[in-house]
């Protein structure tokens, strides 16, 4: 198994996953680039969604690993579902938590934006001025009030990112990647199973699984009750139990590709409706995500 962290934290957020899951798979966890240890290029040119494909590639061939299956957060997850796109024969399944904040077109241009002003106020005021303030965005702060001692050690860990690696990683990575919704024709074409899971407060993600699940061929969606964006702290023994229940089907061979029939794709002419409160310089609260290095801290 391979664990691919999201851009708010970094391998020390699967160590529940990891306890729990290498008691009967060999589990991989590295640091994306721009999180140290792994190296923090200067170059803002050097970070961007094509580059941390790159590096999973560059992890599995350097552990001489054929095939795995992915559990990824956030921009983990978006990583995950790339690489799938691209090395189809390398995945065996793919579990995408917390999976595309700013693709939704109602979201487009905020998410454009404010990625823009954020990749600067990392230089401007550093991890330590702004990690409190991420841990307590509208789909984090769920974890303070379940488990106070697991925000306060995500919040701690976020003040020991470089400010550097997070702003080119906002600035290229997260601002540049494609919309999920502009790959939806590919992804109508990938067979590899897939666990899609959100919570259900985490409200700039619930469209985008909805469209996930209508267009690709082999997945199944789980919505966690009463949770915001890091759904495996949060939730870690539901989170657990989903993949593990998801990993056992798909080696089976019994997880469902569609059933004779039926389809949950939806028709294409229907457009997707925007929310009724949004104007056109709304801005909307940033869910971020991740990137990923050669130089991975395993």
């Amino acid at each position: 198994m391979i664990f691919i962290h999201e851009f708010g934290c970094d391998i020390r957020q699967w160590e529940t996953q990891v306890r729990y899951f290498s008691r009967a798979y060999r589990c991989v966890t590295y640091n994306a680039r721009g999180y140290p240890p792994s190296d923090v290029p200067e170059d803002a040119a050097l970070y961007g969604w094509e580059f941390s494909v790159d590096d999973i590639a560059a992890v599995m061939r350097d552990l001489s690993i054929e095939r795995a299956h992915f559990v990824g957060l956030s921009m983990g997850a978006y990583a995950a579902l790339q690489f799938g796109l691209r090395h189809p024969e390398k995945v065996s399944a793919i579990v995408a938590a917390s999976v595309g904040s700013g693709s939704p077109p109602s979201q487009r241009d905020a998410w454009l934006k404010e990625t823009s002003v954020l990749s600067r106020i990392f230089i401007e005021h550093g991890m330590r001025g702004m990690a409190e303030r991420m841990g307590r965005g509208p789909a984090r702060i769920q974890l303070k009030y379940k488990d106070r001692k697991s925000w306060q050690e995500f919040v701690e860990r976020l003040r020991q990112h470089s400010p550097r690696g997070m702003s080119n990683t906002m600035a290229r990575c997260q601002a540049l990647r494609p919309s999920l919704y502009d790959l939806r024709d590919v992804l109508s074409k990938m067979a590899i199973p897939v666990l899609l899971a959100v919570g259900d407060e985490d409200v700039p993600c619930l469209e985008a699984n909805l469209m996930l699940k209508s267009s690709l061929p082999n997945a199944g969606l789980w919505i966690c009750p009463n949770t915001g964006h890091a759904i495996n702290l949060e939730e870690p023994a539901a989170f657990n139990a989903h993949v593990e229940n998801f990993l056992s089907a798909v080696e089976r061979g019994s997880w469902r590709r569609a059933y004779p029939g039926t389809s949950s794709r939806l028709d294409p002419n229907v457009r997707w409706p925007a929310r009724q409160d949004e104007s056109a310089d709304h801005t909307n609260q940033i869910q971020a995500n991740a990137a990923v290095h050669h130089s991975a801290h395993l």
